[in-house]
């Protein structure tokens, strides 16, 4: 064993999150994700020293959040999934000799069917996009287009945020995704009627003199737009339309819809950017359509 001349875990757990920013190439949210992960481990447990952990100071800490905060099973996955790459990297530096959540069983997380808008609740809510009462042109034609990509790409929020100019090509009808979950690209197609809505926001960028490299643009400086500018958006959408929605739910609206519309579901992965198409799967629960053209074919019909 390789000796550890300090007395603050908290400290190891920074090389391990500085080693996984810079070797293992995670992204600055996932180490947001890590570090707050280890501080609620810490904040239980007391504990100071990396000798002093083992498995029975672990199932107490996930014993203490079920019983008596009502964990759900996603959620003590989520936290062994944290502390246990941590474990692992100690492990592999000689700080431990073994990882201590290993032998601690995970819960099954239920298989659930992914909340979505309809077609019809999707439509509306373009349509209330595009008749609320904004104060500003170009913050209407910008509401609109985001609202749109997330119907009609299925990308998700901070993948929208980070766009560039040159990311969307309209002639070529593509948006090129360079920082999707994972650092995985992908080139997601472009619909003719979200074309539409996003030559008309860039007619207003222009006019508004925008030259900022994202694609999305701040309504006031020539600058990036900012993080709660959709949260807003979203919050006054959902007032005044009574369809509640998030980003994510129109992610998986877009996955739903597309399914629905006989999307193959190879294509509709590529398009989601999920590294394993099982994860596509679980939106099949959530239509039926493509089960009712195939009960057609019963041999007894």
């Amino acid at each position: 064993m390789r000796p550890l001349n300090m007395t603050e875990i908290q400290k190891l757990h920074q090389r391990f999150l500085d080693y996984s920013l810079v070797f293992k190439g995670n992204t600055p949210k996932s180490i947001k994700w890590l570090k707050w992960m280890f501080h609620c481990f810490v904040k239980f447990t007391k504990v100071e020293s990396i000798s002093a952990v083992d498995k029975k100071l672990v199932e107490d800490w996930i014993l203490h959040g079920k019983l008596e905060k009502n964990w759900c099973a996603k959620t003590i996955r989520s936290k062994l999934q944290a502390v246990s790459l941590f474990f692992d990297w100690c492990v592999s530096e000689g700080y431990m000799e073994e990882n201590p959540t290993k032998n601690i069983p995970r819960p099954k997380v239920p298989t659930q069917i992914p909340k979505h808008l309809t077609k019809d609740e999707a439509f509306r809510l373009l349509d209330w996009a595009r008749n609320y009462p904004y104060s500003y042109k170009f913050d209407k034609v910008r509401s609109v287009a985001i609202i749109a990509t997330f119907i009609y790409t299925g990308i998700r929020m901070e993948e929208l945020r980070s766009l560039r100019m040159e990311d969307v090509d309209l002639i070529n009808r593509s948006i090129h995704v360079k920082y999707g979950k994972g650092d995985k690209e992908r080139m997601i197609p472009l619909n003719i009627r979200l074309i539409e809505f996003l030559e008309d926001y860039l007619k207003d960028r222009k006019r508004m003199k925008k030259t900022c490299p994202y694609f999305f643009t701040s309504l006031r400086f020539d600058t990036g737009m900012g993080e709660n500018v959709i949260k807003r958006l979203v919050l006054k959408l959902r007032e005044k339309s009574k369809i509640y929605f998030y980003p994510h739910l129109l992610r998986h609206t877009f996955a739903t819809l597309m399914l629905e519309g006989g999307c193959d579901l190879f294509a509709l992965s590529k398009m989601l950017g999920h590294s394993d198409i099982k994860t596509t799967t679980i939106y099949l629960s959530a239509t039926t359509s493509h089960l009712q053209e195939q009960i057609v074919k019963h041999p007894l019909n």
